[in-house]
């Protein structure tokens, strides 16, 4: 798998959590406990996607 399809992937995986925390928010019987989770899933993502961005630039 290339690095730009990985990145894709994550991206795309980035962009679902945003939309289950913001559907998960807007319901009155929201579980704080699974936003806070979904929300660390988030940003791990963009951790690693900014890892692979990072160590890319720099072989290049």
């Amino acid at each position: 798998m290339s690095l730009q399809t990985h990145l894709t992937q994550l991206a795309r995986k980035h962009e679902a959590l945003e939309r289950e925390i913001h559907d998960a928010t807007i319901r009155p019987s929201a579980n704080d406990l699974r936003i806070a989770e979904l929300k660390r899933r988030k940003l791990h993502l963009k951790d690693e996607m900014n890892r692979l961005r990072t160590e890319s630039d720099q072989l290049h």
